[in-house]
């Protein structure tokens, strides 16, 4: 155990008084087994004075000559404050307290506190400090009890005088070296039992709290108590922690946070386009353009076509979730990208026909102007002749035009008024003929004729003497008369 004597030095305390305290000190150490550990010596007057502490002697002969060389304060009792001075600095590991090693205060006094003990005496004992309390004389024995450790009576005495204290040692010895009850197994500690004379403590293994019947532990939940700094999930262990991550997370180096397990970016997926990642699964999507199948998996392009989700006025070309309109054969595509126009070669005039282009979508045919016929090369034309072909009813000539004619007459004649036929005119009535005696008209001529026996003369026209025998000739345009008498 770690040992620290509290003793009384206030003025109350006689001078032959404290001598026989000064013994009873020695005499009980003698007795106590304190192996290279020496209690430590407080003074509890005011100020407090720590005399030497657990790590300052290491043999029995030093800690008796310090004891003897003490010299009492002589002042107030502030026992509270000495109580306070051996918790928060004898009992450091600074001033050579053991971990886990029960620590035992032993306060001796002869009057009453002049300050406040109850308070940090429960807050020495919460902390695991066994406190015995002895008084001398006018001791209270409400403020020894309010000092002491339970079991009162086996942690608070009294004695009438600091005469009569020697004969208190053997009984304070047998107190405060009883037996080892954790050792004999006479204990009900749920985890550790650590040994004080004739009593026990329990404490608890690493990572468990002691439970209010200071006998059992539970284990120290960092997780529930919100001490640990897990990403997702803390897994608690007694007084430890290890963190684990939601399910499609991976738990990172530092053990604390996690990272979404990307099944797409691993490349263990199935999709035939596109994967959308999710912590630890992933679904598909396709491409625009694309549907999903019903697999979920693959894709099948969307044809707008198909489904008639298009306003193309001719042909509609699909291609994955969209389309382009086209034309027929012979049609050009308008600037809407839709509609269509026949694409008239005629008009651009990308035709050889000689007389008339008639247009179809992108192709052309010729034909010819009214009185032509379209020659074997579909191309050209030629004029038809109804006069050569005989297809008229002109009764003289026949004055062909393209595909019509038109009637002449011979000259002499006349064309009717039914633009066919002719009749023979009267030359001398429509000319000026000269003739001296008669004029005679002939198709086309007329010619002078004389008298019987009088003879036509040079100039065709008159008549000369009559004679026997005559020869007369007179010439007209294409006719020639021969007359002889």
């Amino acid at each position: 155990m770690d040992l620290v004597f509290l003793i009384d030095s206030s003025r109350s305390v006689r001078p032959h008084e404290f001598e026989t305290m000064r013994k009873f000190m020695i005499d009980i150490l003698k007795e106590l087994d304190i192996g290279h550990r020496v209690p430590e010596w407080a003074w509890c007057s005011t100020p407090v004075r720590s005399e030497f502490s657990l790590k300052s002697h290491t043999k029995m002969d030093a800690i008796v000559k310090n004891i003897n060389e003490i010299i009492p304060l002589a002042q107030g009792t502030m026992t509270g404050l000495a109580i306070k001075y051996v918790m928060n600095m004898a009992f450091t590991e600074a001033e050579g307290d053991r971990p886990k090693v029960p620590n035992v205060a032993v306060i001796v006094t002869d009057g009453r506190p002049q300050d406040r003990v109850a308070e940090v005496a429960a807050e020495a004992r919460n902390k695991g400090i066994e406190i015995f309390a002895v008084g001398v004389a006018r001791a209270d024995t409400t403020s020894l009890r309010a000092m002491a450790s339970p079991p009162f009576e086996d942690h608070v005495f009294l004695v009438e005088s600091f005469d009569l204290i020697h004969q208190f040692g053997l009984q304070f010895q047998d107190k405060l070296c009883a037996i080892d009850l954790c050792a004999e197994g006479k204990h009900d500690c749920e985890h550790v039992c650590l040994p004080a004379p004739g009593v026990f403590t329990c404490d608890c293994n690493w990572g468990y709290t002691l439970n209010e019947d200071q006998r059992t532990c539970t284990p120290i939940d960092l997780c529930a108590e919100g001490k640990h700094d897990c990403e997702h999930v803390c897994l608690p262990a007694p007084g430890v922690f290890t963190c684990d991550c939601n399910w499609g997370y991976t738990l990172n180096e530092d053990e604390k946070t996690c990272t979404p397990i990307d099944l797409c970016a691993e490349g263990k997926h199935d999709c035939e386009h596109v994967c959308l990642p999710a912590p630890g699964v992933f679904t598909c999507d396709c491409n625009q353009g694309y549907t999903l199948n019903e697999d979920e998996k693959t894709c099948t392009p969307i044809d707008l076509c198909a489904e008639g989700k298009h306003d193309c006025e001719h042909v509609c070309l699909p291609a994955p979730g969209v389309f382009t309109c086209d034309c027929n054969w012979g049609y050009t595509l308008n600037e809407d990208e839709k509609t269509c126009t026949p694409i008239d070669l005629c008009a651009e005039g990308k035709h050889d026909c000689e007389h008339v282009c008639l247009p179809a979508p992108g192709v052309f045919t010729c034909d010819c102007k009214q009185g032509y016929s379209l020659n074997e090369d579909e191309k050209t034309c030629t004029p038809i002749d109804l006069c050569a072909m005989g297809k008229h009813d002109c009764e003289h000539i026949c004055i062909p035009s393209p595909g019509a004619f038109t009637c002449d007459c011979n000259k002499g004649f006349k064309l009717n008024k039914d633009k066919k036929t002719c009749k023979n005119m009267d030359m001398c009535k429509t000319v000026e003929h000269g003739c001296e005696h008669q004029c005679v008209s002939t198709p086309g001529s007329y010619h002078c004729i004389c008298p019987e026996g009088q003879p036509l003369q040079d100039d065709r026209k008159s008549c000369g003497s009559k004679s026997p025998k005559q020869h007369v000739i007179k010439e007209m345009g294409e006719n020639t008369i021969f007359q002889y008498k």
